[in-house]
């Protein structure tokens, strides 16, 4: 190792998303690797919303309406599984997304910010406020309609987009505030996912569901007797997936308990990692101590801490933004457009995300932290508040999922569509300026020093104590 390359080691070694601490390992370094996955993937996002809309509005259209309604599907012996390639992303794919976020949400809860009451108070309340308040609106503009039913869309924050646009600012947003956004994210997807579960359904039917909450169920006992044969979960998964699929109700409902399920604790809770790395120092070491090492690494993870460090590159980079394609693909002509903002559903959407979220989130943050429910991040003001509250408002991948949940009519799902890209595009650029108004510059050399460890932290993505088995 170089004199450079030793210094940047032991300087790793002594700051604190480096150190061995307990809440360094536990908390800051997974929350510092999501925002960062987050970040990158909203671009990715964007990108693939993009050339959805450029496909939908080129003289090629029809191809983009073939490839959604190509219809694929699974025959063996007498099973036959057949869907068109939308529903695959929607209900297949989405279900992964989903099994992944309830894994970030029991996170929270066990070793996370929601594990603290009174810190997991405020973004917790914060979020109940941005799902009330867009609601209200958006039934405001629709009460007594045809379109009443689309009152959950406005309620979703695309963490995806709102991360990144935060991330984009800098050291002008705290790293406080930073969290306080992705927790509220957290209990925002939890409300989503409430929602969908209870609101969002078609007739069920409960031989089914029966078979649906079975299967959940003996994931549960198999997970309580310690059976942790990865293919026996897989499949378990499976026949759980295609049983909800069957009753009615939305499977990635099936992927959410899946996540909550999932334990978040390690195999081997008595493995020390610090201790297994001290061991291996200045010993020729063969393959085999290498790969018995390592083994034990990965033994002193815990199983969901392992799944998400896994999955969410592939939810991030690969799902999101073929569920962006698949669905974002809406025809933005004069007369479509024209036609949108004189919906009550585009104006109930707009409202709902640009107002309605700032003004649920900041209100109801402000309101839980007067009364001493909750606090406020150390050294965040109301300004920032509201900076973070509007980037709440970017409401894309739920809002356009609910979306399709909440409407047949394409023409319905057109107009929703139109209002959640305007509101987004509007929220992103609101939360921008008034976060850059707000923040509070960082010293150089504070900056400097938060740029050498976060590139010290992100240049080792993968490691033997983080993938799974």
């Amino acid at each position: 190792m170089s004199d450079s390359s030793h210094g940047e080691g032991h300087f790793w070694q002594h700051t604190f998303l480096g150190s061995d601490r307990m809440m360094a390992r536990t908390i800051a370094r997974p929350v510092a690797r999501f925002l960062h996955i987050e970040a990158a993937a909203g671009i990715l996002l964007l990108v693939g919303a993009v050339v959805a809309v450029i496909w939908a509005n080129s003289p090629w259209k029809e191809s983009y309406l073939h490839l959604l309604h190509t219809e694929a599907g699974i025959d063996i012996g007498s099973f036959s599984l057949h869907l068109d390639l939308q529903e695959w992303v929607n209900d297949g794919l989405m279900t992964l997304f989903f099994f992944v976020v309830g894994m970030e949400i029991k996170r929270e809860v066990v070793m996370g910010d929601l594990r603290d009451r009174r810190t997991a108070a405020l973004p917790v309340i914060a979020a109940l406020g941005g799902m009330l308040v867009p609601a209200l609106i958006y039934t405001g503009f629709n009460a007594g309609g045809e379109a009443a039913g689309g009152w959950g869309i406005p309620m979703a924050t695309d963490i995806a987009f709102a991360v990144g646009i935060v991330s984009l600012l800098g050291s002008r947003v705290p790293v406080q505030l930073k969290l306080f956004l992705l927790t509220l994210a957290v209990a925002d997807d939890l409300g989503a996912i409430a929602v969908i579960a209870l609101f969002y359904t078609d007739d069920i039917d409960l031989v089914w569901l029966g078979v649906g909450v079975g299967m959940l169920g003996l994931a549960y006992v198999a997970r309580r007797a310690h059976i942790w044969y990865v293919p026996v979960y897989v499949g378990i998964g499976l026949v759980a997936w295609y049983a909800v699929l069957q009753s009615g109700v939305h499977a990635t409902v099936a992927g959410v308990i899946l996540g909550f399920i999932t334990p978040m604790v390690a195999l081997r809770p008595d493995l020390d990692a610090e201790a297994i790395a001290d061991s291996l120092e200045g010993r020729d070491l063969s393959p085999a101590d290498v790969r018995a090492a390592a083994f034990e690494l990965n033994e002193s993870v815990p199983i969901a801490v392992r799944l998400i460090d896994w999955l969410h590159p592939w939810t991030a980079y690969v799902i999101i933004p073929l569920f962006a394609l698949f669905n974002a693909g809406v025809v933005l002509s004069g007369d479509a457009i024209g036609a949108a903002f004189g919906s009550t559903i585009t104006l109930g959407i707009f409202f709902g995300l640009v107002v309605g979220k700032t003004v649920g989130v900041s209100s109801f943050a402000w309101l839980a932290a007067k009364t001493g429910i909750g606090r406020l991040p150390r050294g965040v003001g109301l300004g920032q508040l509201i900076g973070i509250a509007s980037a709440a408002g970017i409401g894309f991948t739920v809002a356009i999922f609910v979306t399709e949940l909440s409407f047949d009519s394409e023409v319905f799902k057109e107009e929703a569509k139109i209002g959640i890209f305007a509101a987004s595009i509007l929220a992103g650029i609101v939360s921008s300026i008034v976060l850059s108004l707000a923040g509070r510059r960082v010293k150089p050399g504070d900056a400097e020093l938060m740029r050498m460890e976060e590139e010290r932290f992100f240049s080792d993505q993968a490691s033997p104590s983080t993938a799974p088995r």
